[in-house]
C-alpha cells in the first residue's frame, strides 16, 4: 500500500543524541504536537523537568507541551504515521529490538548518515528487511546539516528524499522555517549511500591533516573523494542526479571541513597516532565514518568499484597499517 503523508500526520523522532534533539527542536517549531522516543526513562524526566536534552545539545530548549515523550517504542510507533530514525547506525538493531508493532503502515524517515555494520545494510534496507517497509514508502533526510548549526539557528539547507515527490514536499513543510530550507529529490538510494560514503571521506580529512598536510593537498583529496562518490553511485545506483548538489558534494565539504565533523575529528586524531579504541573512547561520540569504513569495503567485494581513498582507510582502520605510508602512497595516484 503506497502512503500518501498528509500535513496533519504525526511525527516522532527515533534517537536521543544530537541530530535527533534538533531534528524534534525543529518539528517542534512547526506541528503542535511531535512524539520523541529517547529510551531511557531518566532522559524523560529531565526533559520534562528542565526543558532541554540533558546529554546533547543542552542549550536547546523545548516547551514541553509540544512532546509526548516515550520511552516504549511500541507506544511510540503505535501513535505515530512519520518515523525520523536519528540512531546512530551502529545502534539502530538495539532501538529496534523490541519493536513487534507492524511497520507496514508507517512512512518512515532515515535521518542517518551511516551504515549498519550487521549485514552491511543502509537503514531503508535494514526497515525493508526486518519490518517488511516497502521503498515507496521510505524517505531520506540529509545535506550539509550539522546538528549544532540547526540548533544555533543558521540558516541550513536539507535534501528530503522520497520516491514522489509530493512526501519529499509534504514531510519537507514539518521541517523547514525562517532559517531551514528544503531542496526536494526523488533518489532516496544515492542520497542514503553519499552520506554513508562522505564520512569516510572526512576521516581521511581528519587522518591527513592530523599528519600535517594543509590545506592544498585537502582540497586535492575532497575533490577526488567527491570523484569516487560519484563513481559508485553512477555504478551501483544509476539514476537522474547532479551529484554537485548540495546532497552529495555539499555534504561532502561541510562534513570534511567542518569544526563541528566528528569524522573528521576522529580521523584527526588517528592521524596524530591515537589508536583506533583510544580515539572513539575520547571521543564519546559515534564516528559513522568508522564502521561504514568496514562496510563499504566488505560490499565493494562485490561491486568492484575503484575507490583508493576509501581502501586506504580501511587498511589504516581495520588492518593496522602505518597512516602516514598509506596516505603517501595516496599522494602519488591522486589527480
Amino acid at each position: 500500500m503506497e502512503i500518501k503523508v498528509k500535513d496533519s500526520a504525526r511525527y516522532t523522532v527515533l534517537g536521543s543524541g544530537s541530530w535527533a534533539t534538533a531534528i524534534a527542536k525543529l518539528l517542534s517549531n512547526n506541528l503542535p504536537n511531535v512524539g520523541w522516543y529517547v529510551r531511557e526513562q531518566e532522559f524523560v524526566d529531565r526533559i520534562k523537568e528542565h526543558g532541554h536534552n540533558p546529554q546533547f545539545l543542552t542549550e536547546v530548549e523545548f516547551d514541553v507541551k509540544k512532546l509526548t515523550l516515550y520511552t516504549d517504542v511500541n507506544e511510540a510507533v503505535r501513535n505515530s504515521d512519520v518515523l525520523i530514525v536519528v540512531i546512530p547506525s551502529a545502534f539502530v538493531d538495539v532501538w529496534m529490538e523490541d519493536l513487534t508493532e507492524s511497520m507496514k503502515e508507517k512512512f518512515i524517515v532515515s535521518a542517518v548518515k551511516g551504515i549498519i555494520p550487521d549485514g552491511n545494510r543502509t537503514v531503508l534496507e535494514y526497515m525493508h528487511d526486518k519490518f517488511g517497509a516497502d521503498f515507496q514508502n521510505m524517505g531520506i533526510v540529509t545535506g550539509p546539516c550539522h546538528a549544532e548549526e540547526v540548533a544555533l539557528e543558521r540558516l541550513s539547507y536539507l535534501t528530503f528524499a522520497c520516491k514522489e515527490e509530493a512526501n519529499s514536499r509534504a514531510i519537507s513543510r514539518a521541517f523547514t522555517g525562517s532559517f531551514l530550507r528544503a531542496i526536494i529529490s526523488t533518489d532516496i538510494h544515492g542520497t542514503e549511500y553519499a552520506a554513508i560514503l562522505k564520512n569516510i571521506y572526512a576521516v581521511a580529512a581528519g587522518v591527513c591533516h592530523g599528519l600535517g598536510y594543509g590545506d592544498n593537498f585537502q582540497a586535492v583529496l575532497v575533490s577526488n573523494a567527491h570523484v569516487e562518490l560519484k563513481r559508485f553511485l553512477a555504478e551501483v545506483f544509476s539514476d537522474e542526479r547532479e551529484p554537485a548538489y548540495s546532497a552529495y558534494l555539499g555534504d561532502l565539504l561541510v562534513t570534511c571541513y567542518s569544526q563541528f565533523s566528528r569524522n573528521r575529528t576522529f580521523g584527526n586524531m588517528i592521524g596524530k597516532g591515537y589508536r583506533v579504541k583510544d580515539a572513539q573512547l575520547e571521543m564519546n561520540m559515534v564516528a559513522e565514518g568508522y564502521y561504514a569504513t568496514k562496510c563499504m569495503h566488505d560490499l565493494n567485494l562485490k561491486y568492484k568499484v575503484d575507490l583508493p581513498i576509501a581502501e586506504a582507510m580501511y587498511r589504516i582502520l581495520y588492518e593496522g597499517a602505518n597512516a602516514k605510508k598509506e596516505v603517501a602512497k595516496l599522494t602519488e595516484v591522486l589527480m
